[in-house]
């Protein structure tokens, strides 16, 4: 049976995900920009470079700041030990150890590996949330929030696109 509280996640989740698809800003080469161009990284390609490296979804997410459907993610269910890598430049992420199911429809994790991820501050959608960048290529990830689980009561939500997953010890 559907509880209030997920119908009510699920309903936000979707929503959100509609909106960031269809109102997010636009440069005026019709890309959103992840970073701003005087960002350097570690890994650093052209658009058409990151468009032969990646899928056509990975790089909407990824390099646009795109955001996946809720549930369409395997990640989602992915529960053997292992590590979640970056999907741009695979610089590992997260443990396993720290995945927990938040019922939103994407991956979410309660802390990064150290110096993995990079936050910015992130407007587009008219309110102001934490956007989380892999720090070795400056992908968009996700974002973080402040509703997670101890012991860091954060939850880190992900795009499942923008990761990979390798099964070990974590």
């Amino acid at each position: 049976m559907l509880s209030r509280r997920t119908f009510l996640l699920t309903s936000a989740a979707g929503g959100a995900a509609l909106i960031a698809g269809s109102l997010s800003w636009r440069n005026a080469t019709g890309a959103t920009p992840v970073a701003p161009a005087s960002t350097v990284y570690e890994v650093m390609h052209s658009d058409a470079e990151w468009k032969k490296l990646l899928t056509d979804q990975q790089f909407d997410v990824l390099r646009r700041a795109g955001t996946e459907r809720p549930y369409s993610s395997a990640l989602n269910s992915e529960h053997r030990r292992g590590t979640f890598s970056c999907a741009g430049c695979q610089l590992p992420l997260f443990s396993s150890s720290t995945k927990f199911d938040s019922h939103t429809g994407w991956p979410s994790f309660w802390k990064p590996l150290p110096r993995a991820v990079n936050d910015k501050t992130d407007s587009t959608l008219g309110m102001e949330r934490t956007e989380v960048q892999c720090r070795r290529c400056g992908g968009h990830l996700g974002h973080v929030f402040d509703d997670g689980p101890a012991p860091t009561g954060l939850r880190y939500c992900m795009n499942g696109v923008a990761m990979n997953f390798a099964p070990g010890a974590a």
